[in-house]
């Protein structure tokens, strides 16, 4: 018998455990003990599962001999063991009332619920376990039963279904992805899609498992190597969900820029670029702080400057990716000043003889450069015409003090 006793009288007690007298025990096996009905029950029940043969035996026929209205009455109290609900749930051909009681009893357990799911014959009941939403959720094998039960009415099956769907297999299709991305040794990846908002929901988010492990291939940057301090409030602020029109205004735009450089577009960037683009803003930030090459020289287009500064902000870009982006016509002033005051890219001469030469970094950032800019390239500036009047008079100035003019 189990150990759980759940009656506070010390006669239930005495009999589970064994140390009440013969004839006593005998008494309660066929009910005629006087005990309170809830703790007779749950005496009876612990006896029927006992293995003296006389007791078993009396008191399964006790139990099944039990009226149904007085039954009822005490299934629906709080007093009534856990034991007791989970032995009627299991009993086929009672009176719908008794089953609805025991469903509705908050001592029932989920393991209850589970198998009274799973053996029941009772198309109401099963159909009122499938329209609670929140106990199929805490209780998922609630769900594979109601679905498995060839008793439950179409109706409770399809809730069920529905639940699954939406609580349970869409997580655990992002879930999987991350442990098959493990299982390869790409825990950078892995991290990408847990953390991801296209992740809860591939459905909602146009993407199937394909995207998902395709955007998820371009990540190369653990949470260990990222740094989100520089991401202020100012920046937070312009993170927003984007409409339909707004989000293919931004693939219009890199695409212009692609066509601009390099001419047509192939067919297997378009791919890419679709791709990315299908996911919010915020899981561009994160792919443009964590993702590879393609992936930086792509979301650094973004009109968005949270975006493009989350490129900059990548661990693995490199020196000769800074040099053409500083050259970059289409980066926002707020962008190119992020590269014109870092320490490690201002070290290098490419770069800022760039933005040097780039009209929208700021005209502060580009008057201290041009204290460092070579003879030759001071002169080309000085007759530049894309750049602002003050940074040419100011490198004709360099100029010919350099020259003694």
């Amino acid at each position: 018998m189990s150990s759980t006793i759940e009656s506070l009288n010390p006669v239930v007690r005495a009999i589970v455990e064994g140390t009440a007298p013969r004839p006593a025990v005998v008494a309660a096996s066929r009910g005629v003990l006087p005990l309170p009905p809830t703790d007779l029950l749950e005496v009876l029940v612990r006896l029927a599962r006992s293995d003296d043969g006389e007791l078993s035996t009396n008191a399964r026929a006790t139990l099944s001999e039990q009226d149904p209205s007085t039954l009822e009455g005490s299934l629906r109290t709080a007093d009534i063991a856990s034991a007791v609900l989970d032995h009627f749930a299991q009993q086929t051909g009672l009176p719908t009332s008794l089953y609805e009681a025991i469903i509705t009893n908050e001592k029932t357990t989920a393991d209850t619920f589970v198998r009274f799911a799973r053996t029941s014959n009772n198309g109401e009941m099963l159909e009122r376990l499938a329209l609670n939403q929140q106990l199929l959720i805490q209780t998922p094998a609630l769900i594979e039963a109601i679905i498995a039960n060839p008793a439950s009415p179409s109706e409770a099956e399809r809730r069920a279904s529905e639940t699954k769907r939406e609580f349970f297999e869409k997580e655990r299709g992002a879930q999987q992805i991350a442990n098959e991305l493990r299982a390869q040794g790409k825990e950078a990846a892995a991290e990408f899609i847990e953390q991801s908002e296209f992740g809860q929901d591939l459905d909602a988010a146009g993407m199937n498992i394909d995207d998902a492990l395709f955007l998820a291939s371009m990540i190369e940057v653990p949470d260990s190597e990222t740094d989100d301090s520089w991401l202020g409030l100012e920046y937070i602020e312009e993170i927003y969900e984007e409409s339909a029109e707004q989000r293919q205004a931004v693939v219009d735009k890199i695409l212009g820029e692609f066509r601009f450089e390099d001419g047509e577009v192939g067919s297997e960037r378009l791919s890419v670029l679709n791709r990315v683009m299908q996911m919010g803003m915020k899981d561009r930030v994160k792919l443009a702080m964590k993702g590879d090459r393609e992936a930086r020289n792509i979301l650094i287009r973004d009109p968005n400057r949270i975006v493009a500064s989350a490129v900059v902000q990548n661990p693995r870009i490199t020196e000769q990716e800074m040099e053409k982006i500083s050259a970059m016509r289409s980066i926002p002033e707020d962008i190119l000043r992020m590269i014109a005051n870092d320490r490690q890219w201002s070290r290098s001469y490419a770069i800022v003889h760039n933005l040097a030469r780039n009209p929208r970094t700021p005209i502060a950032n580009v008057m201290n450069i041009l204290s460092r800019l070579q003879l030759r390239d001071l002169a080309g500036l000085s007759k530049n015409k894309n750049v602002s009047d003050a940074v040419r008079r100011q490198a004709t100035r360099l100029s010919q003090a350099r020259t003694g003019k």
